[in-house]
Parts: C-alpha cells; structure tokens; sequence
C-alpha cells in the first residue's frame, strides 16, 4: 500500500494516539498487552521496554529492529516488510517514544532487496508527512530511521553480533551482563526487537491490552505469523491467535501432507527448535506450551518432516549450516558444531562406526545454554537431542547397514 492508502485502512492513527501519551504510559500498555518477543525467545516487550533507563533526559538511546531473519525455515517478517512497510515505520515510530530513542537501525538480511526497496520508499514518504524527522506531528519528539544492510551471516542475527555489525567490527558475542537496554550500540541503551513484535505495536496501542489479549487462545495474548513448509499442500504463512494447536495449522491451513507422504515430525520454530511427533500436534502452539513437551516455539514457523526424509540426512544439512556459520568465538561451538557435521556426514556416507552415537549423545548434552557465549550452538543442538531421541534407531540403521537405508525411497 501507498502511505496514504495506509492511513486511509487506519495506519498512524496510533502514533498519534501515542504521542499524546507519557513515554511510560505507551510501555505500560505493551507491557499490560502480555506481548512477547516474536524473534524466537520469547522476552515480556514490556519488560525488556521498561529495562531502559529513562532518567537523563539528553543520553542518546537506540532502537535497532532485528530484520536478519537467516533462521532456516523461516520467512514471516520478509512477508511483513515487502507487504506492509508503513506498520513497520509507524511501530519504530511508538516504540523510540516509548524508550526516548532519536534513532533506529533496521538490520536487514542482505537478500532482502525487495524489502530494502519498500521500506526505504516507506521511510520517505512518512518523513515526507512528518512522521519521521523533527518535531513529530509537534510533539517535540525527533526520530531518524536507517536501514543497514546486514553483512550475509547467521550471527549477526544474534542480537550482540549484531550491535557489533552495526560498529563496523566482526560479528561475534558479548558476555552479559551488562545487557544491550543499559550498554547496547556504541555503549549506549539500546532496545533491540525483532520485526514482528514492533508490528505488533500499533494495533496494541490503538485497540488497548485488554483487546490484543483477548485475540489469544491461551494465557499469551494476541496474534502470531505461523509457517508451514516442507511436503505439505499448502506451504505458506499465516496469522493466527496465539495458542492456536499445531494439528490445525498442518492439516487445515497448510492442506496436510501431499499424496504419498505421512507425517512423521516437525520442528515447530525453524531449525534450532526441538523435535515434535504427532502426538504432541494438538499442543497449543506458545511460547510456555512448546516448552513443556521439550522445544520451543522459536520464530512459529514449522518444518515438517515426512515419512520419506531420513533423519540423519536432515540433521546433516542442519548441522553443516550450524557448522559454517559458528563465529568461532567459542571452543564448544566451532569445535563441537564441526565434529557433529563431521560424524553425520561419515553416517550418510556408510562410514559409520559404532562409537559414532556416543559422540553426537555427547555434543547433544554438552552444545548447551550456559556452555556457550551465544545460543548458536544450543539451537543447533536441540533438533539434534531430539533426533536422537526419537530416530534413535534410523541412526543405528546407518551403522549397521553401511549406507543411508533411506536412499532408495526419496
């Protein structure tokens, strides 16, 4: 849409809202919205909002919007930027008030040019409008939007590599604390947050808390981008209420499995999520319900795996792209992630030897939070942990057999 076609559905009615508000008063209502971090992890917004020191009135503070987007399996905030960059803008737009930030960085996977394109038009005109620039609609509120075209790594989605990007350095972790909201950009406070959730941001400061979590189907309120790929009918997005079971998204939206395949599994975030079976498709698909059967919701956007894929071959591909893109700031991770690669590999490869299942036990138990300086390698070995729960078997198969006994039904 143009940006007055925007205005014309609505659009910038809550900027204006907003701006008649106090800065506290718009993390409030985010806060009360129930609203979590649509990125992968999950984070209370209005908490991490509310973390932002608000004394000292003149100290430069950042918003940099995390549109990297390089999770395998996952596309939904390419379909918010390329179909509707004003909510974008207008949620930047709220949540720099809300923090008292002048400037934010849209950083953006490189890939994206149409993205790129679109939000740079977007950005424009709104300043054309005065929605962006100084003295916002006579607020007194000034606001600089940049776009900065990410470097091409999976790391620099991790929110202190890419602060780093940002300066200029080499994209790799930073311990915590202290955390970005207090030392972020340039050792400023910076609020970091993903695309989806500033998209949120206009329709909960328009249609109040109570509304965004009565859209809900749990405890998590409002809407969620879900994504469905792998053999299915219909792979795609969709929005959804928060809550809505994971059998209703693979069978109804996504048209369920195509001609000749089953269902075997899923990882229902993209691929640093846990495995789940068809015994666990009627979970609510949030944030707390995900956890409690042993994954995580990650990004929401599902890849299923048939009947026809073996599993071993999966966690190969899986783990040679955990493998390239390590930073290699940590031992666990660039050591670990490529001796995981390096096993699997030998296994699809009928080179498999019998030691070969304690070693990736090994790494499954050990690549995790706390052993690491970023989640990279925890991510990369959760679907592994799962693999080797539940196709423990198909992993055996491979070693005794001396090939891959699923090459002769692709």
């Amino acid at each position: 849409m143009s940006l007055a076609e925007y205005e014309a559905a609505g659009g910038c009615q809550a900027l204006r809202k907003a701006i008649r508000m106090s800065p506290k008063e718009v993390q409030q209502i985010v806060l009360d919205s129930g609203l979590r971090g649509r990125g992968g992890a999950g984070f209370p917004t209005g908490r991490k909002w509310s973390s932002i020191p608000m004394e000292g009135r003149h100290q430069r503070k950042y918003l940099v919007v995390n549109a990297d987007e390089m999770e395998p399996g996952t596309m939904k905030d390419r379909f918010l930027m390329e179909g509707d960059p004003h909510q974008l803008v207008e949620g930047i737009a709220i949540a720099c008030y809300a923090v008292g930030a002048d400037t934010a960085f849209i950083f953006l996977r490189w890939e994206y040019e149409l993205c790129e394109r679109r939000l740079a038009k977007a950005i424009a005109d709104a300043r054309a409008k005065g929605y962006l620039g100084p003295n916002i609609l006579g607020s007194g509120f000034n606001l600089d939007i940049r776009i900065h075209v990410s470097a091409g790594r999976y790391m620099c989605g991790e929110e202190a590599g890419m602060l780093d990007a940002l300066e200029g350095r080499r994209a790799i972790p930073r311990s915590k604390p202290p955390h970005p909201t207090t030392c972020g950009l340039w050792g400023k406070p910076t609020l970091i947050n993903n695309v989806e959730t500033i998209c949120c941001v206009p329709h909960i400061v328009l249609g109040g808390p109570r509304w965004y979590r009565g859209l809900g189907l749990s405890g998590e309120g409002g809407t969620k981008i879900y994504g469905c790929s792998g053999r299915v009918r219909r792979p795609g997005l969709w929005e959804l209420p928060m809550g809505t079971p994971a059998r209703e998204i693979l069978f109804e939206h996504a048209g369920g499995m195509l001609d000749g395949y089953a269902f075997r599994a899923m990882l229902p975030g993209g691929a640093s999520t846990g495995f789940m079976l068809d015994e666990h498709l009627d979970v609510p698909m949030d944030f707390d319900s995900v956890e409690k059967v042993g994954s995580r919701l990650g990004t929401g956007t599902m890849i299923v795996m048939d009947d026809r894929t073996c599993p071993v071959g999966m966690q190969l591909s899986m783990q040679r792209f955990f493998a390239r893109e390590s930073c290699g700031w940590c031992t666990p991770c660039r050591e670990g992630l490529a001796w995981v690669a390096g096993t699997l590999a030998a296994l699809e490869a009928g080179q498999g030897e019998s030691g070969d299942m304690e070693i990736l036990d090994f790494h499954a138990r050990i690549l995790k939070p706390g052993h690491t300086f970023c989640a990279l390698a925890p991510g990369a070995a959760m679907p592994l942990a799962g693999a080797m729960k539940y196709f423990r078997d198909d992993f055996q198969r491979h070693i005794d057999r001396r090939c891959c006994p699923w090459s002769s039904v692709q």
